[in-house]
């Protein structure tokens, strides 16, 4: 039993957790549930290989293995399956091999091919830190991809020889970068990461960028073959301007790089026509906003003229791809909750081929979800619904269909909380707002249930009509459940998301109260017994709304930010909470910071408040939590602090920290429910 699962026990009591029904959905489910990612439809749109997740009970950890099934859904099998984890597929050009990332064989991430017509692999690398952005050469005779290259560790003073035999303390590490560590890495090592090209028959691989800059994100060759493009930003104060990179040209025989865009902003996700005479791209004109559209670029190579094809659309492009010629690209965005996907001409004219991607992050109802083109343009991506992670589809021209059923065998039996879309007017500014309600399994409307409102992080992003484990196991505990997307959230624009620029928590707070004041409208929720939780930016939400309302019985806030100079200075992503979401740093505009951390209100706390955050967060740092705790403690406030051990920013990676996020949570409300 874990640590944090004693603690439940221990700290609530096991009386806290009632038996659940047979047909009910259980934290234990979340061993069971399966997911299709990365899907990557062959060239010639004949098969699918994607990634199936699942998680290992006895290793308390996620498994990826390699399925692959015929784009009618026949032929549903298992490619590279067991213990080992596989990622990251791609196709050769001429279908006939797979090349992927596995660390099988008992040693780390590393390249590996695969011949389709004999099931024969081979690894290819010899690395020392992982691969990322795998790409095939059009000829399908190398294989690019970028990778960490160590630098040495700067050293100040020399230590004195130890005598032998003596044992002393480790040497000091000393840091002199911006970018130290990394939520999820912890402290990083010293390094850069760097564009190589392999031999796709195994080989040397040889490493054509340089210098102290990082290289990195999707890669694009060009169709003769003689070209790479990537984004790096290797401006002299990149590490001080991280979001300002451009595309960069390489040449291959030679080495030589050049500048192919150059603008304050980002420019990242090159992708060559398949003619060779456009370079398609994602970025954006950075105007130091808390949120940006970033819309598709097309350049035309040989006049260097860029037009901007998304500039009506009013949504940020998340990924793209050419459609099986030169004219069209496949596009995926987020609108009104919803992730979809479609075709963009180079007129800048969309059309819809589906809005159900989703599914691939099933903790929260977070949108999600990718999608691939074959040359014929049909295509294949992840598809959820509100009732079932990702399974994977296909379609042409709109035409889709589902070809897997992944979790029917463990859902198809259980009762799920019916998720119903509301909208409601919020009661500051003129603003329509989304959310969706999810009521328990048996809801009868002329009974009283408690209410959970539980927001979501970011602050820039969305829940949508998606799977969440979270949300299915309140309601299963008898809890109406209600997520939204207040302003600040994206996908409804640039001006909707930038409603909270320099003004976070704001006027979202109103926006979020009014949602629950719509559903108590309809007369099943028992005012008297309102929960309030979130994690991250939704950790700053409830924080927020406990020290401007006594009407919630008890909240829990998780991973929260509670004060925006610490934060700041403590976190992974200082350039960003100083030169996005603040116009100056905490010394010289303190007030500001403190005006809008949620420690500034919590003398007017006194609803019971837990707290729960990673021991490993580096985003929203414990110490964040420990101070919150520690003044509701003084205050005299009921309130208790749950520290994950190991677990970064994403406390739900490991199944068992799901649960026993979740179960905590239910706990500390069970507590406060019904007046006990």
């Amino acid at each position: 039993m874990s640590r944090l699962l004693v603690l439940v026990l221990s700290l609530f009591g096991a009386a806290a957790i009632a038996a659940p029904a047979p047909d009910s959905f259980l934290n234990t489910d979340v061993f069971e549930l399966e997911v299709a990612a990365e899907p990557q439809i062959s060239p010639d749109g004949s098969q699918v290989v994607y990634v199936r997740r699942s998680n290992d009970i006895m290793s308390d950890r996620a498994r990826a293995n390699l399925w692959i099934l015929d784009s009618d859904g026949g032929n549903h099998r298992p490619l590279l399956s067991g213990t080992d984890s596989y990622s990251s597929p791609r196709w050769s050009p001429d279908g006939g091999r797979l090349a992927y990332v596995s660390s099988a064989e008992g040693r780390g991430p590393e390249l590996y091919v695969r011949w389709m017509d004999t099931g024969q692999t081979a690894l290819l690398s010899n690395l020392e830190e992982a691969p990322a952005s795998l790409t095939w050469s059009p000829d399908g005779s190398q294989l690019a991809f970028t990778t960490l290259v160590k630098t040495e560790s700067e050293s100040l003073a020399q230590a004195p020889s130890k005598p032998e035999g003596a044992e002393w303390a480790p040497p000091v590490v000393v840091i002199d970068r911006l970018g130290y560590r990394a939520d999820g890495q912890g402290y990083v090592d010293p390094g850069y990461s760097q564009l190589f090209v392999l031999p796709a028959e195994g080989g040397t691989p040889r490493q054509l960028s340089s210098g102290e800059f990082n290289h990195g994100g999707a890669l694009t060759w060009s169709p003769d073959g003689n070209t790479i493009v990537l984004s790096a930003n290797r401006n002299p104060d990149w590490e001080y301007a991280q979001r300002n990179s451009d595309l960069w040209s390489v040449d291959l025989s030679s080495g030589d790089m050049n500048q192919l865009t150059d603008r304050d902003g980002p420019d990242f996700a090159p992708t060559y026509s398949p003619d060779g005479r456009r370079l398609a791209y994602l970025g954006y004109d950075d105007r130091k906003m808390g949120y940006h559209n970033t819309l598709v670029h097309v350049m035309d190579l040989a006049s260097g003229e860029i037009d901007v094809l998304t500039e009506g659309l009013d949504r940020s492009v998340n990924a793209l791809e050419w459609a099986g010629s030169s004219s069209q690209l496949m596009i995926s965005y987020d609108d009104f909750g919803t992730r979809n996907v479609a075709a963009l001409t180079m007129e800048g004219d969309v059309q819809l081929l589906s809005d159900s991607l989703g599914g691939t992050g099933i903790s929260r109802p977070y949108t999600s979800g990718g999608f691939s083109v074959a040359a014929d343009g049909s295509y294949a991506y992840s598809s959820g619904t509100p009732y079932r992670p990702a399974d994977i589809a296909v379609g042409s021209n709109g035409n889709n269909s589902v070809l897997t059923r992944l979790n029917e065998d463990l859902l198809g039996h259980k009762r799920l909380g019916a998720v119903e879309e509301i909208t409601w007017r919020s009661s500051v500014g003129d603003h329509d707002l989304q959310g969706w309600l999810v009521t328990p399994p048996g809801f009868d409307p002329s009974a009283r249930y408690p209410l959970i409102l539980e927001i979501h992080g970011g602050p820039f992003s969305a829940y949508g009509p998606s799977f969440s484990v979270e949300v299915q196991l309140f309601a299963a505990a008898g809890y109406v459940v209600l997520y939204t997307n207040p302003r600040g959230s994206t996908s409804y624009g640039d001006e909707f998301a930038n409603e909270i620029h320099h003004n976070y928590p704001g006027q979202d707070y109103d926006d979020l109260m009014s949602g629950v004041d719509a559903v108590i409208a309809r007369g099943f929720v028992d005012e008297e017994q309102l929960f309030v939780t979130g994690g991250s930016g939704g950790g700053v939400l409830t924080s927020w709304i406990v020290g401007k309302t006594d009407r919630f019985a008890a909240a829990v806030v998780a991973k929260p930010v509670i004060n925006w100079a610490s934060m700041m200075l403590y976190s992974d992503i200082p350039e960003t909470v100083a030169s996005y979401w603040f116009d100056q740093p905490p010394w010289e505009d303190y007030e500001s910071y403190w005006e809008r951390s949620p420690l500034s209100l919590v003398g007017n706390v006194t609803t019971p408040t837990m707290l729960l955050t990673g021991e490993a967060d580096y985003r929203t740092p414990m110490p964040e939590s420990e101070q919150y705790y520690q003044a509701l403690k003084l205050r005299r406030v009921e309130t208790a602090l749950v520290r994950v051990p190991e677990a970064s920013h994403g406390i739900a990676s490991r199944p068992s920290h799901q649960i026993a996020k979740v179960d905590n949570i239910l706990a500390w409300f069970e507590r406060y429910r019904d007046g006990d």
